[in-house]
Protein backbone atom coordinates (compact mmCIF):
# COMPACT_ATOMS: atom_id res chain seq x y z
CA UNK A 1 0.00 0.00 0.00
CA UNK A 2 1.02 3.85 -1.00
CA UNK A 3 -0.64 6.89 1.37
CA UNK A 4 -0.18 10.20 0.07
CA UNK A 5 -0.15 12.78 2.34
CA UNK A 6 0.13 16.07 3.11
CA UNK A 7 2.54 18.05 5.41
CA UNK A 8 2.02 16.92 9.05
CA UNK A 9 1.96 19.99 10.84
CA UNK A 10 -1.20 21.70 9.32
CA UNK A 11 -2.70 18.76 7.32
CA UNK A 12 -5.81 16.88 9.64
CA UNK A 13 -7.19 15.22 7.14
CA UNK A 14 -3.58 13.54 6.35
CA UNK A 15 -3.25 12.65 10.11
CA UNK A 16 -6.72 10.70 10.10
CA UNK A 17 -5.41 8.61 7.20
CA UNK A 18 -1.72 8.11 8.34
CA UNK A 19 -3.14 6.55 11.98
CA UNK A 20 -6.01 4.82 10.11
CA UNK A 21 -3.04 3.14 8.32
CA UNK A 22 -1.45 2.50 11.65
CA UNK A 23 -4.39 0.79 13.33
CA UNK A 24 -4.91 -1.45 10.24
CA UNK A 25 -1.36 -3.21 11.10
CA UNK A 26 -0.95 -3.48 7.45
CA UNK A 27 2.27 -1.99 5.77
CA UNK A 28 2.59 0.68 4.13
CA UNK A 29 4.73 3.57 2.38
CA UNK A 30 4.26 7.12 2.94
CA UNK A 31 4.42 9.36 0.23
CA UNK A 32 4.47 13.12 1.79
CA UNK A 33 3.87 15.84 -0.71
CA UNK A 34 3.64 20.04 -0.26
CA UNK A 35 0.43 19.96 -1.68
CA UNK A 36 0.68 23.78 -2.37
CA UNK A 37 4.07 23.71 -4.00
CA UNK A 38 5.08 22.38 -7.40
CA UNK A 39 6.54 18.92 -5.82
CA UNK A 40 2.79 17.84 -5.93
CA UNK A 41 2.02 18.81 -8.99
CA UNK A 42 4.71 16.61 -10.08
CA UNK A 43 3.62 13.75 -8.08
CA UNK A 44 0.39 13.68 -9.87
CA UNK A 45 2.02 13.89 -12.74
CA UNK A 46 4.17 10.50 -11.81
CA UNK A 47 1.71 8.91 -10.44
CA UNK A 48 -0.76 9.26 -13.29
CA UNK A 49 -4.55 9.91 -12.68
CA UNK A 50 -4.71 9.39 -8.76
CA UNK A 51 -7.92 9.97 -8.41
CA UNK A 52 -11.00 11.23 -9.97
CA UNK A 53 -11.19 14.39 -7.83
CA UNK A 54 -9.63 17.19 -7.08
CA UNK A 55 -6.04 15.91 -6.30
CA UNK A 56 -7.01 16.25 -2.07
CA UNK A 57 -5.00 13.97 0.70
CA UNK A 58 -4.73 11.76 1.62
CA UNK A 59 -5.03 9.18 -1.08
CA UNK A 60 -4.35 5.47 -0.22
CA UNK A 61 -3.04 3.23 -3.34
CA UNK A 62 -4.01 -0.55 -1.95
CA UNK A 63 -3.02 -2.12 -5.67
CA UNK A 64 -5.62 -1.64 -7.97
CA UNK A 65 -8.10 0.74 -5.48
CA UNK A 66 -7.44 4.11 -4.89
CA UNK A 67 -9.23 5.68 -2.36
CA UNK A 68 -8.94 9.44 -1.73
CA UNK A 69 -11.17 10.26 1.36
CA UNK A 70 -10.09 9.72 5.36
CA UNK A 71 -13.44 7.90 6.08
CA UNK A 72 -13.40 6.11 3.13
CA UNK A 73 -9.92 4.84 4.27
CA UNK A 74 -10.36 3.53 7.43
CA UNK A 75 -13.55 1.94 6.08
CA UNK A 76 -11.34 0.25 3.23
CA UNK A 77 -8.76 -1.01 5.97
CA UNK A 78 -11.66 -2.18 8.26
CA UNK A 79 -12.89 -4.26 5.42
CA UNK A 80 -9.19 -5.31 5.16
CA UNK A 81 -8.23 -6.68 8.55
CA UNK A 82 -11.56 -6.78 10.54
CA UNK A 83 -13.98 -4.09 11.95
CA UNK A 84 -13.68 -4.89 15.45
CA UNK A 85 -9.83 -3.54 15.13
CA UNK A 86 -11.38 -0.06 14.34
CA UNK A 87 -14.92 -0.14 16.28
CA UNK A 88 -16.29 -0.99 19.07
CA UNK A 89 -17.68 -4.89 19.73
CA UNK A 90 -21.24 -3.52 21.52
CA UNK A 91 -23.77 -2.20 19.10
CA UNK A 92 -24.87 0.63 21.05
CA UNK A 93 -21.07 1.69 21.32
CA UNK A 94 -20.41 1.37 17.83
CA UNK A 95 -23.75 2.79 16.73
CA UNK A 96 -22.21 5.82 18.85
CA UNK A 97 -18.99 5.46 17.50
CA UNK A 98 -19.93 6.02 14.00
CA UNK A 99 -22.40 8.70 14.76
CA UNK A 100 -19.52 11.07 15.87
CA UNK A 101 -16.88 9.90 13.32
CA UNK A 102 -19.73 11.02 10.38
CA UNK A 103 -20.26 13.76 12.46
CA UNK A 104 -16.62 14.90 13.00
CA UNK A 105 -16.18 14.76 8.92
CA UNK A 106 -18.76 16.44 8.22
CA UNK A 107 -19.58 19.19 10.41
CA UNK A 108 -17.14 21.82 12.91
CA UNK A 109 -16.72 24.60 10.42
CA UNK A 110 -16.04 27.08 12.12
CA UNK A 111 -13.71 25.23 14.08
CA UNK A 112 -11.92 24.23 11.34
CA UNK A 113 -11.51 27.28 9.99
CA UNK A 114 -10.81 29.72 12.77
CA UNK A 115 -8.58 27.49 14.95
CA UNK A 116 -6.46 25.59 12.31
CA UNK A 117 -4.11 22.68 12.98
CA UNK A 118 -0.77 23.54 13.21
CA UNK A 119 1.08 20.98 15.33
CA UNK A 120 4.39 23.18 16.33
CA UNK A 121 2.43 25.74 17.56
CA UNK A 122 1.15 27.18 21.17
CA UNK A 123 -1.26 30.29 20.76
CA UNK A 124 -2.45 31.94 23.92
CA UNK A 125 -4.93 34.67 24.46
CA UNK A 126 -7.02 34.01 21.06
CA UNK A 127 -10.42 35.31 20.88
CA UNK A 128 -13.01 32.23 20.37
CA UNK A 129 -16.38 33.68 18.64
CA UNK A 130 -19.83 32.48 19.18
CA UNK A 131 -19.46 29.86 16.48
CA UNK A 132 -16.47 28.44 17.07
CA UNK A 133 -17.43 28.29 21.04
CA UNK A 134 -20.67 25.96 19.97
CA UNK A 135 -18.38 23.92 18.13
CA UNK A 136 -16.16 23.24 21.16
CA UNK A 137 -19.22 22.77 23.45
CA UNK A 138 -20.48 20.22 21.02
CA UNK A 139 -17.19 18.51 21.02
CA UNK A 140 -16.84 17.89 24.62
CA UNK A 141 -20.58 17.11 25.26
CA UNK A 142 -19.75 14.15 22.57
CA UNK A 143 -16.38 12.99 24.54
CA UNK A 144 -17.91 13.37 28.31
CA UNK A 145 -20.84 11.21 27.15
CA UNK A 146 -18.36 8.57 25.09
CA UNK A 147 -16.12 8.03 28.08
CA UNK A 148 -18.81 8.32 30.28
CA UNK A 149 -21.29 5.43 29.14
CA UNK A 150 -18.24 3.36 27.27
CA UNK A 151 -14.79 4.22 28.19
CA UNK A 152 -14.19 1.68 31.32
CA UNK A 153 -11.92 -0.01 28.95
CA UNK A 154 -9.33 2.42 28.67
CA UNK A 155 -8.26 6.23 28.52
CA UNK A 156 -9.62 6.39 24.85
CA UNK A 157 -12.83 7.95 23.87
CA UNK A 158 -14.72 4.01 24.00
CA UNK A 159 -11.63 3.10 26.05
CA UNK A 160 -9.35 1.12 23.63
CA UNK A 161 -8.31 3.26 20.75
CA UNK A 162 -10.21 3.38 17.48
CA UNK A 163 -11.61 4.92 14.95
CA UNK A 164 -13.43 7.68 16.78
CA UNK A 165 -9.77 8.80 18.68
CA UNK A 166 -8.35 9.03 14.41
CA UNK A 167 -10.69 11.21 13.79
CA UNK A 168 -10.49 13.14 16.68
CA UNK A 169 -6.85 13.54 17.08
CA UNK A 170 -6.37 16.50 15.02
CA UNK A 171 -8.98 18.51 17.49
CA UNK A 172 -6.74 17.47 20.26
CA UNK A 173 -4.02 19.24 18.63
CA UNK A 174 -6.21 21.93 17.89
CA UNK A 175 -7.53 22.24 21.20
CA UNK A 176 -3.47 22.16 22.36
CA UNK A 177 -2.19 24.54 19.75
CA UNK A 178 -4.97 27.37 21.22
CA UNK A 179 -5.03 26.75 24.55
CA UNK A 180 -8.66 25.83 24.55
CA UNK A 181 -9.73 25.36 28.38
CA UNK A 182 -11.30 21.92 29.01
CA UNK A 183 -12.76 20.26 31.67
CA UNK A 184 -10.43 17.44 33.73
CA UNK A 185 -12.09 14.47 32.21
CA UNK A 186 -11.01 16.09 28.71
CA UNK A 187 -7.29 17.34 29.94
CA UNK A 188 -7.21 13.35 30.73
CA UNK A 189 -8.19 12.18 27.13
CA UNK A 190 -5.81 14.72 25.33
CA UNK A 191 -3.06 14.14 27.19
CA UNK A 192 -3.62 10.35 26.66
CA UNK A 193 -3.87 11.01 22.64
CA UNK A 194 -1.10 13.39 22.90
CA UNK A 195 1.43 10.96 24.40
CA UNK A 196 0.29 8.00 22.04
CA UNK A 197 3.42 6.64 20.56
CA UNK A 198 2.18 7.06 16.57
CA UNK A 199 1.03 11.06 17.54
CA UNK A 200 4.48 10.97 18.92
CA UNK A 201 5.80 10.15 15.98
CA UNK A 202 3.52 12.05 13.92
CA UNK A 203 4.44 15.43 16.08
CA UNK A 204 8.54 14.73 16.09
CA UNK A 205 7.85 14.68 12.08
CA UNK A 206 6.02 17.59 11.91
CA UNK A 207 9.01 19.45 13.62
CA UNK A 208 11.69 17.99 11.27
CA UNK A 209 9.30 19.35 8.30
CA UNK A 210 10.80 22.77 6.71
CA UNK A 211 7.27 23.91 5.17
CA UNK A 212 5.44 27.07 6.16
CA UNK A 213 2.00 28.57 5.60
CA UNK A 214 1.99 32.21 6.74
CA UNK A 215 -1.35 32.51 7.13
CA UNK A 216 -1.61 29.80 9.76
CA UNK A 217 1.74 31.36 11.76
CA UNK A 218 -0.32 34.21 13.24
CA UNK A 219 -3.41 33.81 15.09
CA UNK A 220 -4.72 37.60 14.29
CA UNK A 221 -4.65 36.26 10.62
CA UNK A 222 -7.44 34.16 11.47
CA UNK A 223 -10.22 36.20 12.90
Amino acid sequence: MKLIIGNKNYSSWSLRGWLACKQSGLAFEEIKVNVLGEDWEQTKRELGDVQPSSGKVPILWDGDVVIWDSLAILEHLADRVGRERFWPKDDAARGMARSMVAEMHSSYLALRRGLPMNVRKQFHGVQLNEEVQGDIVRILGLWAEARARYGQGGPFLFGTFGAADIFYAPLVSRFLTYQVPVPGFAQAYMQAMWEHDWMQQWIAASEEEEWVIAQYEDPQTLA
